[in-house]
């Protein structure tokens, strides 16, 4: 009885004190290595990026197909998840204040509404798991790329090779994969941006050597939803309104002041006092592709 009543109170004591801490935020630092930039510097024109696919566990397509709103946010670009398309970009039943603005839009019918309909409406991205090459140490990162309507994005490129020579992600015969980069002038000159020109594949090989590392990446089960944020209804009803969502630590969720509402929707007293969970959230740099 002796035994078990302090296998209880150790028990007790570990879950009391696991469950007082708070887990750390992660720093812009941390949160940027889990993400594959493809971007260049400033002033390069050309580049090159060695990746290796991450097989998926079950055997499905390892690009996950997922809507995001491309949208300004307090002069920022975002990009958004449309909670109100499922992979196949039809409705999914959860409500989405972005596409309700779309819509309505659309449905007034003259040029000018349709014509502004068209900046609310989300878009196809890709999301894939890969190994960056040049930074090994960082292990699974997420590579999100916007679908090409053309037929000349990042997935056009690679499934010729598939087709060709195999299952590039297979764990022991697989192929590394080289993207080359350019540096493409935005219109207007409003700046650069990167675009993946070609891609190359490498000789086959196994995912890693290192038997640590082949089980750590291969068996790595987190998906796009736990790095890619995915605002919540009210930061959605604001980006709606033309308003700004503010964080407030208080109500612990994103407020907006409605000039239109009967009652106040912020409370002012507490807004700023925590940080905003998602602060460090990494700034889009893939926009126009």
């Amino acid at each position: 009885m002796s035994n078990s009543l302090d296998a209880v109170l150790a028990q007790y004591e570990k879950n009391k004190v696991s469950g007082s801490s708070t887990k750390p935020q992660m720093t812009s630092e941390e949160r940027m290595k889990q993400y594959l930039s493809i971007m260049l510097p400033k002033g390069t024109k050309q580049g090159e990026k060695r990746i290796r696919i991450v097989p998926t566990s079950d055997g499905s397509s390892p690009f996950k197909e997922v809507f995001f709103h491309n949208i300004q946010v307090q002069g920022r670009w975002q990009k958004i998840y449309d909670p109100g398309k499922d992979e196949h970009g039809k409705p999914s039943g959860e409500r989405s204040p972005l596409n309700e603005v779309e819509e309505a839009l659309r449905l007034a019918g003259d040029a000018q509404s349709k014509e502004l309909a068209r900046s609310y409406r989300s878009q196809k991205f890709y999301i894939v798991k890969v190994i960056d090459r040049d930074n090994e140490e960082d292990g699974v990162k997420f590579w999100r790329f916007k679908h090409n309507w053309r037929g000349d994005g990042p997935i056009d490129k690679i499934i010729p090779i598939w087709q060709k020579k195999g299952d590039v992600t297979d764990l022991n015969e697989g192929r590394d994969l080289t993207l080359m980069l350019q540096s493409v002038p935005l219109p207007g000159g409003r700046g650069e941006y990167t675009t993946v020109s070609t891609v190359m594949y490498e000789d086959p090989s196994s995912l890693s050597s290192d038997d640590t590392k082949l089980k750590e990446w291969s068996e790595d089960e987190r998906t796009w939803k736990d790095v890619y944020s995915q605002k919540p209804i009210e930061y959605l009803e604001a980006i709606a309104k033309g308003l700004d969502p503010v964080w407030d630590s208080e109500l612990k969720k994103y407020v907006y002041d409605d000039p239109n509402a009967t009652t106040k929707t912020t409370s002012t007293t507490t807004i700023g006092a925590t940080k905003d969970p998602q602060a460090n959230e990494p700034a889009d740099e893939d926009l126009p592709f």
